[in-house]
C-alpha cells in the first residue's frame, strides 16, 4: 500500500473536530499535525487527539516536508492567504466553506492551484449527505427537464454562534449570508447544473441582533454589541439560461422552527422536486393526474463532514479531480458578495462569475 498522506489542520478549535473522524477513517491519509494561534486550545487539542506536532505559526506546517495535505478550519477571512501559501509550498488543500468571502480571492486561489498543480477543495459537506446525493443523481437523469426556477432557504430562530469568528466582519467577512447561505446555495446551484449567475438583487440587514436582550443559543448567548454583520439576507438571482432563484437565510428570524429550517424547491419543464424530503413531482397531462414520489436513499456509513475528508484523500491518492472544485465556489460567492453590494447600493448588481 502507498504511503499515507500526512495531514495538518490549521484552526483546531471549531469545525476541525468534525473533520477528525474522516481523517481517522481514511485509508489514504492520517492526521499528524495541528496549528492554532490560541496555544492553550492547541495544547489541549493535541493531548485529546494524540498529536505531538503542534505549532502556532501555520508556516511551520507549510515548510514541513512530511506534510502532504493542509485542512483549513480558520475564520473565513484567513482562508485565501493560507490556502495560497499552502499550495505554493507544495501542499494539497481542503478548506472550510466559504472558500473565500470575495470572488477575487477565489480567482487568486484558482490561479495558485493552476500554478502548483495541487488539489483544492471546498468543504461543502451537505453535498456528501445521503439525501443530497440521491436527489442529485435523480435530477441528473433529466426527470425535471429544464430547471427554470428555484426557491431555497436556510432559516434559524436565534440559532447561531456568538464567537468572534462568526460575528465580526473583519474575521468572518459576513453573517448568515455566507455562513449558512453558502450551504443551501451551493446545493441549489449543484442541483441546477451550475447555470451562470448574471445579476442579483438582495438585502442584508441586521433587524434583530441589536434589539435589547437579543441572543443566539450557541456559545455565550447574548449577542455582544460588537456584532457588525447582517442577521438576515434575501435575494433574487437571474442566470444566463433564463432561470431564476429566490434565496432566504437568517440566524434570527421569527420563524416556526426549533432550530433550523433548510429547504430547496426546484421547478422544471417536466417536474418539480423538494429537498430534503427527496420528493419528485410530475404531471400526466393526458390523464390530468398528479404524481408525487419519494426517493429512498442509502444512509452514509459516516457523517458528511467526515466523508468529505475521506473523499478528498481518495481523490489525491487515485489522481481524481477535486470532489468540490474551486470553480464551483466562484459563482456561489459572486452571488453572496453581490447580495452585500446590492444592500449597499439599493440596486440590482451585475455579476462577473
Amino acid at each position: 500500500m502507498a504511503k499515507k498522506l500526512k495531514v495538518g489542520i490549521i484552526g483546531v478549535g471549531g469545525i476541525a473536530g468534525s473533520h477528525i473522524p474522516g481523517w481517522r477513517a481514511s485509508e489514504h491519509a492520517e492526521l499528524v499535525a495541528g496549528s492554532d494561534l490560541a496555544e492553550p486550545v492547541l495544547t489541549k487539542w493535541g493531548k485529546e487527539n494524540n498529536i505531538t506536532k503542534l505549532c502556532k505559526d501555520p508556516a511551520d506546517l507549510f515548510h514541513d516536508p512530511d506534510i502532504d495535505v493542509i485542512d483549513i478550519c480558520t475564520p473565513n477571512n484567513f482562508h485565501a492567504p493560507l490556502a495560497i501559501a499552502a499550495m505554493e509550498a507544495g501542499k494539497h488543500v481542503i478548506c472550510e466553506k466559504p472558500l473565500a468571502p470575495k470572488p477575487d480571492q477565489i480567482r487568486q486561489m484558482i490561479a495558485a492551484r493552476n500554478k502548483t498543480g495541487k488539489l483544492l477543495m471546498t468543504a461543502q459537506h451537505f453535498r456528501f449527505g445521503a439525501s443530497a446525493k440521491a436527489m442529485k443523481a435523480e435530477i441528473d437523469t433529466g426527470v425535471l427537464g429544464d430547471i427554470y426556477h428555484a426557491r431555497s432557504w436556510m432559516l434559524r430562530r436565534a440559532a447561531g454562534s456568538t464567537r468572534p469568528g462568526f460575528i465580526l466582519k473583519k474575521l468572518s467577512g459576513g453573517g448568515p449570508c455566507i455562513d449558512i447561505g453558502v450551504h443551501i446555495l451551493d446545493l441549489t446551484l449543484w442541483m441546477m447544473g451550475h447555470p451562470k449567475p448574471i445579476s442579483v438583487t438582495g438585502v442584508a440587514p441586521a433587524k434583530i441582533a441589536h434589539q435589547p436582550g437579543a441572543f443566539l443559543i450557541w456559545g455565550a448567548g447574548k449577542i455582544p454589541k460588537e456584532f457588525d454583520i447582517e442577521d438576515f439576507a434575501a435575494a433574487f438571482v437571474r442566470f444566463d439560461n433564463g432561470a431564476t432563484l429566490i434565496l432566504e437565510v437568517s440566524w434570527l428570524l421569527h420563524h416556526d422552527t426549533t432550530s433550523e429550517d433548510m429547504q430547496m424547491w426546484l421547478y422544471g419543464t417536466k417536474g418539480g422536486s423538494h429537498w430534503p424530503k427527496c420528493e419528485v413531482l410530475t404531471t400526466n397531462y393526458e390523464t390530468q393526474q398528479f404524481y408525487n414520489r419519494t426517493l429512498k436513499n442509502i444512509p452514509n456509513a459516516m457523517e458528511p463532514h467526515a466523508l468529505e475528508c475521506v473523499e478528498f484523500a481518495r481523490a489525491i491518492a487515485e489522481g481524481r479531480p477535486s470532489p468540490v472544485p474551486p470553480e464551483d465556489a466562484l459563482p456561489l460567492m459572486a452571488i453572496l458578495d453581490g447580495i452585500y453590494r446590492s444592500q449597499e447600493t439599493g440596486r440590482e448588481v451585475m455579476l462577473d462569475a
